[in-house]
């Protein structure tokens, strides 16, 4: 059997297309998930969602007028009486997207991509990818409040709604995380699975305390952490003006303050990644300069992964 690789030019194309910058200068949502999707999932050879499926219940004797597809003919071949397979119907899966919208996320890097466009496409993706198998994807955008759900369901009418809400998506306002993922993780009324897609500059604790909660529950939480490669590294040199783009808040930075800025989000990355293993929450990091396939691979392949076990 021959195998076939990807040659560096075809893989260096398709890297082009899942660039940032590229996709969020396309107008149309719905092609950019799509696009995304497509060059991501290439190679993955299990979907890395649960769909619908009907699983084997109980027998019980066969009565007159049951379908007789149904009967299973090697028991009664075993034992002469005749039995019907009887099944269990087990739900789609029901996701709930929920995308911080506040006004920390309209920071851009050099690239021109802020973390609300990330945000949007990474969660136009996920949508895109849930509902084409048949599964039912919702979604929050909030800030310092809910400001606009639409409930888990599934369809193409559906995921053009969800679209369309996250085209409209701006990034303004305050930020009230905890307070508005805990009114999301309510919502989902039975067992499912809730992405996050933010920055976390919100209080630490109850924005954490609220996922675990979550994960108590018996949803599967995935945490999507986006920043820009400039917060996380901080590349400026001398004294640096910086501006709290939800408090308006300006201050002064010296290249003393830029090495504990440094160290300070060191911190604050391991920090989330430590509590999010301990607490069995998928955490996944990426910076606004990351290619979409870099960013939701290898989350889908974990997923992949667990759906095999």
């Amino acid at each position: 059997m021959q195998r076939h690789q990807q040659t560096p030019a075809l893989e260096s194309g398709r890297r082009r297309l899942l660039d940032p910058a590229l996709l969020t200068a396309l107008a149309d949502l719905e092609l950019v998930a799509r696009v995304t999707v497509d060059g991501t999932v290439s190679g993955l050879h299990r979907s890395p969602f649960h769909g619908y499926s009907a699983e084997f219940s109980q027998y019980r004797h066969y009565r007159p007028g049951d379908d007789l597809k149904y009967v299973d003919w090697k028991l009664l071949a075993r034992t002469d009486r005749v039995y019907t397979k009887q099944f269990r119907e087990t739900t789609n899966l029901l996701a709930q997207i929920a995308v911080d919208a506040s006004a920390s996320m309209a920071y851009h890097g050099a690239n021109g991509v802020s973390k609300v466009d990330y945000a949007r496409i990474l969660a136009a993706a996920l949508a895109h990818l849930v509902t084409a198998q048949g599964d039912a994807a919702g979604l929050v955008v909030y800030g310092d409040g809910i400001r606009h759900y639409i409930p888990s369901r599934g369809g193409q009418v559906h995921l053009r709604r969800i679209l369309v809400a996250l085209d409209a998506a701006e990034a303004e306002g305050g930020t009230s995380a905890a307070a508005s993922l805990a009114r999301a993780i309510d919502l989902l009324k039975r067992r499912g699975m809730l992405i996050v897609i933010s920055d976390l500059y919100d209080d630490e604790g109850r924005v954490d305390e609220e996922l675990r909660r979550a994960v108590r529950i018996g949803h599967d939480v995935a945490l999507f952490h986006v920043l820009t490669r400039e917060e996380v590294e901080f590349p400026f040199a001398g004294d640096v003006e910086l501006d709290d783009l939800e408090t308006g808040r300006r201050v002064m930075a010296g290249p003393a303050s830029a090495a504990e800025y440094r160290r300070a989000i060191a911190a604050f990355l391991e920090g989330w990644r430590t509590r999010s293993a301990a607490a069995g929450i998928d955490y996944t990091h990426v910076t606004t300069d990351t290619p979409l396939d870099a960013a939701l691979r290898p989350y889908l392949l974990r997923r992949a992964r667990e759906a095999a076990r």
